[in-house]
């Protein structure tokens, strides 16, 4: 009699891979790959690492997304701030919509559902293309994509581009935190050397992080009237300042009125970390893409790095750091 086997373990849906079509299958598998830190592979494109499953969300985008003058791009590396950028454009753009604050959005979606990934929740997982014609404007939308793989219309419309970077210490922290919640029942987690050693040598996914800064950073240089460069610190430091400068550059600056009424400080109460990681919203529950609403919020501090990181690991990205941005005019 044959012993019966264990049933296979279950894939959470953020690992689960659509087929392949023939052409994006011999593209993809063509390319160098890399262990990746949750599961699977990571795909070197165009210089940078992404995993199967965004190469698919990427390859679809690139082909059928048309950006529009009135677009919102919001693009960071992973762990960067993305949920509390989503929160703050969604609230900052959508403000003449949502008066009440005891029923705005926020209150009962998650950021990511409001302002949706390009390529993993958009264009990932789809058998019909989307139709994205019919969304309210200005559409927000996030990305994690590096400058060379965003849709052509997205670098050649007027879109707007707000890029969010934080210090690459407490990015690894927080992506080495956020990848062992990630990783399948069974498979264990990464070590912190282990995780330390793919972040230095580029491969983690969307890395390497100080390109991927890079990229955008000079892209706001030569077009500042279409890419916002801010860090998450200098938000953190003087939120109010670089709200209303963010407000200015999307074309919906505070008027005197929202000012006297505190439309400012209502934002930014709103979407603080402290509020909207206790909502009951995002502290229980699951996104569309399987993953646990509470696993992208964790502390949101500044200088966390300190409690992981040994004087040899701070040395060493220091050191890549002031490399990789020699003569950039970008400093941390």
């Amino acid at each position: 009699m044959k012993t019966p086997q264990p049933p296979p373990p279950v894939v959470p849906r953020y690992l689960q891979e659509k087929e392949l079509s023939q052409e994006d299958k011999d593209l993809i598998f063509s390319l160098p790959t890399e262990k990746a830190w949750v599961a699977h592979g990571l795909h070197k494109y165009h210089g940078f690492w992404l995993s199967t499953k965004q190469m698919q969300g990427v390859l679809a985008c690139q082909k059928h997304f048309q950006a529009v003058d009135s677009d919102i791009v919001l693009v960071t590396t992973l762990k960067s701030g993305t949920t509390w950028f989503q929160a703050l454009l969604f609230a900052l753009v959508k403000r003449a919509h949502y008066l009440d604050p005891q029923r705005h959005p926020l209150l009962t979606e998650n950021p990511h559902v409001l302002v949706p990934n390009l390529e993993f929740d958009v264009y990932t997982d789809r058998q019909v293309l989307p139709d994205l014609s019919s969304l309210a404007r200005p559409r927000l939308i996030s990305t994690h994509l590096p400058y060379v793989c965003l849709p052509d219309s997205v670098k050649h419309s007027g879109c707007k581009v707000v890029y969010v970077c934080r210090d690459p210490k407490d990015v690894f922290v927080s992506l080495w935190h956020f990848s062992n919640k990630l990783r399948p029942v069974g498979s264990g987690t990464m070590s912190l050397d282990e995780a330390f050693d793919k972040f230095c040598r580029g491969v983690n996914t969307s890395g390497p992080f100080w390109d991927h800064v890079l990229g955008f950073w000079k892209e706001s240089l030569k077009r500042p009237e279409s890419a916002f460069f801010i860090k998450f610190e200098e938000m953190k430091q003087e939120p109010a300042l670089h709200l209303r400068r963010l407000a200015k550059f999307l074309g919906c600056p505070f008027s005197p009125e929202e000012e006297t009424h505190g439309v400012v400080d209502g934002i930014l109460r709103l979407c603080s970390f402290e509020n909207l990681s206790n909502l009951d919203v995002n502290k229980s529950g699951i996104l569309s893409s399987g993953m646990e609403k509470s696993a992208f919020f964790r502390k949101g501090e500044v200088g966390d790095w300190m409690n992981y990181l040994t004087t040899e690991m701070v040395k060493k990205l220091d050191s890549i750091t002031q490399e990789k941005f020699h003569g950039s005019g970008l400093k941390f």
